[in-house]
């Protein structure tokens, strides 16, 4: 069981990182081009190429290049339904927390509110 443990720790050390899940949410509704999701998320190409190789090498993304350009896709619906899940729940404490509007929290990566 202990390597199992440490498989699931690396799993959730890897979703940790709040540019990883911008990716992820930036991605939800289908392939982008990487020059696409940095404009979505608004961090350097180099930040975002980097983040994006990490998640392709855990298998959660997959990638296909059409001459210069680099797509990615979700390989692992798994994993998005898992941050789906989790980040329904923090909107919604988010929201009780700071009285914020339904329409802020509505759609919120993917999922209705």
């Amino acid at each position: 069981m202990s390597e199992v443990f440490e498989e699931v720790s690396n799993y959730f050390a890897l979703l940790s990182e709040p540019t990883r899940l911008k990716i992820l949410h930036a991605l939800c509704n289908g392939e982008r081009t990487v020059g696409a999701i940095v404009g979505d998320i608004g961090a350097t190409q180099a930040n975002v190429s980097r983040q994006l190789n990490m998640l392709y090498r855990a298998r959660i993304l997959g990638r296909r290049k059409e001459g210069a350009q680099v797509y990615y896709r979700i390989e692992d619906q798994n994993t998005i339904a898992l941050c789906r899940t989790v980040c329904s729940q923090m909107a919604e404490k988010v929201k009780s927390s700071r009285r914020m509007g339904q329409g802020a929290i509505q759609g919120f990566m993917g999922a209705d509110a």
